[in-house]
């Protein structure tokens, strides 16, 4: 038997085979709760999968965050923040802000040892901070270059699921979807992390309503 033959028989012999195994379609629910989050969600599932992500987590209030963040980076460490990051939160650290009128370069981001945003909202169930580029968080370029984010997360913007999340978000907004660290593995399941971003996130946990600069209301 020629190997061109012997090709055809195997073949012939899968399709005999599929043709008595074919599954039966799946019917997959489609009836997600869309409807956007009241409340708060799970504060501590999300920080336990924030935790499983290799983050680390700093529960405050609104009059520890200064110190807080402070606490995050050295004495002589220079943070890149949004120009619309409110100063009782910077005031205990050296800071260079990012302003529309003249955005900080690649490299002056790269230059700083870390940057500190606020975030649009957090997913419990993923461990998941959510950035949009609003109020706040800055471009998306200023959490993508220095090797250090700092996040502050309040509780009232948790959310328990993903769906409503995308209920609350704005998707015509760029949306950044933050799990842990930047990591990536290889065929052997070697972890490395810090390949397309922060090597290190420290979320801030904050029991308390974000505070809302005057200039964006």
């Amino acid at each position: 038997m020629s190997a061109q033959d012997s090709r055809a028989v195997v073949l012939g012999r899968i399709r005999a085979a599929l043709a008595f195994a074919t599954p039966a379609p799946v019917d997959v629910p489609r009836n997600y709760d869309h409807t956007p989050f009241c409340g708060i969600g799970n504060t501590d599932r999300f920080i336990e999968a924030l935790t499983e992500y290799h983050a680390r987590i700093l529960s405050t209030d609104p009059a520890g965050i200064a110190t807080a963040i402070a606490s995050l980076v050295s004495s002589d460490g220079r943070v890149a923040v949004p120009y619309d990051v409110p100063t009782e939160w910077t005031h205990e650290i050296t800071t260079v802000v990012d302003r529309p009128e003249k955005p900080l370069t690649v490299e002056q981001l790269d230059r700083c040892d870390a940057v500190l945003t606020g975030c649009a909202l957090a997913v419990a169930a993923t461990g998941t901070i959510v950035l949009d580029a609003g109020v706040m968080q800055g471009r998306r370029v200023m959490t993508l270059v220095p090797d250090h984010h700092i996040c502050v997360v309040f509780a009232t913007q948790v959310v328990d699921t993903v769906p409503q999340a995308f209920a609350t978000l704005d998707p015509t907004r760029p949306l950044t979807f933050i799990s842990g660290p930047s990591a990536t593995s290889d065929i052997e399941l070697s972890r490395v992390e810090g390949v397309h971003g922060p090597r290190t996130l420290d979320v801030l946990m904050v029991a308390a309503k974000p505070h809302v600069p005057p200039s964006s209301t």
